[in-house]
């Protein structure tokens, strides 16, 4: 059931120096997170920022977990990589949505759901797989999991 604005107002009253903190965690791993990827590729970017969202700001959730966030954002890159081997650019209208159902297969069926890793397979099948792509988003991961593990005594549902 939602919230009523009242109750939600009392929630913020109780828990803002959480709001602030975790919000503020989501910042600086973001800013990380930019320092090694380039504008180039703002979906991963974008699957990144909102990785840090589940992670800070519903770390009790199950795709907030470390084996959903590593494992969905390998899961996405090998998926999008899979789709680049698609041999033909008129086949790109097929292979960039296969390249998220083929993520979402491969999450559910191995327990590492996380809904941002179906961004990184669908930059992967567009821009094209590389090795800075590889490392900034599997470094991303584990960033934002090492943080959630170290964190997450102190760390609150905020939604």
């Amino acid at each position: 059931m939602e919230d009523s604005p009242i109750e939600t107002i009392e929630k913020f009253r109780i828990f803002w120096k959480n709001y602030i903190f975790q919000s503020f965690l989501a910042v600086l791993t973001m800013f990380l997170v930019l320092s090694f990827l380039s504008l180039e590729h703002v979906a991963i970017i974008a699957s990144i920022g909102a990785t840090a969202f589940i992670v800070f700001a519903m770390p009790k959730n199950l795709t907030a977990k470390p084996r959903n966030v590593i494992g969905g954002h390998l899961v996405g890159l090998i998926s999008g990589f899979l789709c680049t081997l698609i041999p033909h650019p008129s086949f790109s209208a097929i292979s960039y949505p296969f390249a998220v159902g083929l993520s979402i297969f491969i999450m559910v069926a191995t327990d590492t759901e996380h809904p941002p890793a179906s961004g990184t397979a669908l930059d992967v099948a567009v821009t094209g797989f590389s090795l800075d792509v590889v490392t900034a988003t599997m470094t991303s991961a584990i960033l934002l999991s090492l943080a959630h593990h170290f964190l997450e005594p102190y760390l609150k549902d905020l939604v």
